[in-house]
This record gives C-alpha cells, sequence and structure tokens, in this order.
C-alpha cells in the first residue's frame, strides 16, 4: 500500500499548491454552474478518505463529525471558510496520510464494513479504500481544475 499512499501523498501536494496559490476568495468562490468551492472539493477528499479508510474498518477518523457533516458525500458548499479553517484543512492534507501510513504499519484495520461506491465499485478491503480513495481523489481533482477555469 505504499504505492497508494505515494500516489496520495502527490495529489494533496497538487491540493496544497491549489490552496496556496488563490486568495481567501477565490477559494470560497461558487461559479456559475458549480454546486460548490475549491476549499469544498479539498475537504471533500479528506473527509471522504477518513470514512472510505477508518469509519469503514470500524475506527474513529481524525476529523471531527462537524467537519465530516460538512463536506461528506450528497453535501454542498453552505458557508464561506474563513482563514483559520483553510490553515486547519491544508495541515490535514499530510497529517492524515501520515497518520494512515503509521496505522498501516501498526497493522490496526483488521476489519472491514463491505461498501458499495455509486460507482459500482464494492470496497472489502483497506487495500480497496486506498486504491479508491485515490481514484475519488482524481475525480475531484478534474473538478477543481474546472472550477479553476471558471474563476
Amino acid at each position: 500500500m505504499k504505492d497508494q499512499l505515494e500516489i496520495t501523498r502527490t495529489n494533496r501536494k497538487t491540493l496544497e499548491k491549489i490552496l496556496n496559490s488563490y486568495s481567501l476568495e477565490e477559494l470560497n468562490k461558487v461559479p456559475e454552474g458549480f454546486s460548490n468551492n475549491l476549499i469544498w472539493n479539498i475537504a471533500h477528499v479528506l473527509v471522504t478518505q477518513q470514512l472510505l479508510v477508518y469509519r469503514l474498518s470500524g475506527l474513529s477518523p481524525m476529523i471531527d463529525d462537524e467537519i465530516i457533516d460538512l463536506y461528506k458525500k450528497g453535501t454542498k458548499t453552505e458557508k464561506p471558510v474563513n482563514q483559520d479553517e483553510v490553515d486547519f484543512i491544508k495541515d490535514l492534507l499530510f497529517s492524515t496520510v501520515d497518520k494512515i501510513e503509521k496505522d498501516i504499519d501498526a497493522n490496526i484495520f483488521t476489519e472491514y464494513k463491505e461498501y458499495p461506491t455509486s460507482t459500482g465499485f464494492v470496497l472489502r478491503s483497506i487495500a480497496d479504500a486506498m486504491m479508491f480513495n485515490n481514484y475519488h481523489e482524481g475525480v475531484h481533482l478534474g473538478y477543481i481544475l474546472a472550477l479553476k477555469k471558471s474563476l
């Protein structure tokens, strides 16, 4: 799973560049024709990873339920975020991946609740979750690139 983690880290570097390249106003802007903004998409991939990896393994995510409820599947941008929230999200980009790596090395992922994704792929293990997460992050990177062109 080291390769999967490296793919995640590579994507997160791209997301970090976006967070560092756009103003707070631009991160919060929902362009016409979109239902979310740059910061929602970035926070959404963090939340989704935590749910796929930890919650479906019967473990507690690193992100609290309040944040999960704002950015989980089926949500949309509800309010602008402030700079402290952007900084918090930025801090989670790599700390979540580092924690997953440590937890994989510690063999804490001993069970997994089977989960059929909306794409039809069924997750049956932590390895499936890591692979699917990278696919999911790639989809949202595509949305982010489209959003950038609309700003």
